[in-house]
């Protein structure tokens, strides 16, 4: 039976302040979880985990993971422009822009010039991107009223892809060659010595094969084939690599019986790599960087929608005040979210109900043909492992409205950390136009 961290009483308690559906994170968790990751790769003196942003966006949970001594990995200009926000915490002296990586993709060129300005690492995913970066650069500089010196960034990373299957133990996981990202073996070859006549002094590598995996062998896997890939570089360009990011992939267990990966075997199987590989070759001083978001983030975030509805067709429905708006997995993916009745925990599950929400399309389902409690009106239904790629994948089709965040803090209060969104916020882009005036917010309640 999977756990949830907050009970009946403290949601209730909530909801009267903060109507549902709403998104509830367990800060006491995300921080255990931030520090077991940390002591699993402290061997390491370089090793920092880069919260992957788009996983979930809250500057308030991002905090969590500054505090707790974590970078961040962006995909977007907002999302750098948010990273950076949240590193200048009054307690950090001078924020430091290499605990940002921006690994984007199909990346605009304006993008590459604000990652250079904050001083994140920059990451490039495709050898094209070296003249983008270039003409980043140079235009940054005419802007800033200056003769541009031709020298890229001090540090710099590159994305492999080995292309074919990627398979441990003759077990298929992922095809890396039908994956837009990343670059080919020669391409990276090429790359680093454009770079190094570019002036990049720091060199980094990072490859993502597969994702959500539950098996404690992946990363040591992919270390010890990025490790010889590195060995291969430095031994071939010159260049001196100063760190292997083994990007995200590390999964969690969604349904009560999936096996939960322990982060702790994991970090020691790359240690073995390291050592069997890095440091014969005189390397045992590249650091180890990871960029993970579900691992970090996942289990400690919840949605709680309430029972509404129910109808009873040639299936049992139980209708939601949410919908994929609020948690799109299930409908794009048909992923599995486990749901538990709040107050209902240790109920027989006698019930067979797909549980849906409202919007104007058949695959609104957070679950099929599931087996719960008896589900009545006003129940709150409390639907496992949003804490990832949850909220922060969230729409507004059929005019939907974005819900509020919570935080269950440390000391077993409940704060907003997202106000829920209003018609104001939905039709602000119309602001200037005849239509907008027309609006009657008082009929939506604002």
């Amino acid at each position: 039976m999977k756990k949830v961290f907050v009970t009946k009483e403290q949601i209730e308690k909530a909801a009267e302040k903060f109507p549902t559906p709403f998104h509830i994170y367990d800060e006491r968790g995300i921080r255990e979880n931030a520090k077991a990751v940390n002591e699993a790769f402290s061997w390491n003196p370089g090793y920092r985990e880069y919260f992957a942003v788009k996983a979930n966006a809250n500057p308030y949970l991002m905090d969590i993971l500054r505090q707790c001594g974590c970078g961040f990995d962006c995909s977007s200009a907002p999302e750098l422009v948010l990273s950076g926000a949240v590193l200048e915490a009054p307690e950090e002296k001078s924020p430091d822009g290499s605990r940002i990586m921006f690994s984007s993709n199909d990346t605009p060129e304006q993008e590459y010039a604000i990652a250079a300005r904050m001083g994140a690492i920059i990451n490039l995913d495709d050898i094209t991107m070296v003249a983008h970066v270039e003409n980043a650069l140079r235009k940054m500089a005419k802007e800033d009223g200056r003769e541009w010196d031709g020298r890229f960034p001090k540090t710099m990373s590159c994305r492999y892809n080995p292309g074919g299957v990627f398979a441990m133990s003759n077990d298929y996981m992922d095809n890396p060659g039908e994956a837009k990202y990343g670059m080919t073996h020669d391409q990276i070859l090429q790359a680093f010595s454009m770079l190094k006549e570019r002036g990049v002094e720091e060199f980094g590598i990072h490859a993502f094969l597969v994702s959500n995996t539950t098996s404690n062998d992946y990363y040591p896997a992919l270390a010890g084939k990025l490790f010889e890939l590195a060995v291969e570089l430095q031994d071939k360009t010159g260049v001196h690599i100063s760190f292997v990011n083994l990007s995200g992939g590390v999964g969690i267990p969604y349904r009560p019986e999936d096996k939960a990966n322990d982060i702790r075997v994991i970090g020691e199987g790359v240690r073995r790599k390291y050592e069997e590989i890095l440091v014969p070759a005189g390397m045992g001083d590249v650091s180890i960087y990871t960029e993970m978001g579900r691992f970090m983030m996942g289990p400690y975030g919840a949605l709680v929608t309430k029972a509404i509805n129910e109808k009873h067709i040639y299936k049992e429905y139980i209708g939601t005040d949410a919908c994929a708006a609020n948690l799109m997995r299930p409908a794009m993916y048909g992923a599995y979210h486990h749901i538990t009745v709040l107050g209902k925990e240790n109920a027989p599950c006698t019930h067979v109900y797909d549980v849906t929400g409202s919007l104007c399309e058949n695959n609104d389902k957070f679950a099929v043909d599931r087996k719960l409690p008896e589900i009545e009106m006003g129940d709150y239904l409390y639907i496992h492992d949003t804490g990832a790629h949850g909220f922060s994948m969230g729409y507004n089709y059929n005019a939907k409205l974005r819900s509020a965040e919570l935080l269950l803090q440390e000391d077993g209060s409940i704060k907003e950390i997202r106000r829920a969104e209003t018609a104001r916020d939905y039709f602000a882009t119309l602001d200037g136009t005849p239509y907008y005036n027309r609006l009657d917010f008082r009929s939506l309640g604002c």
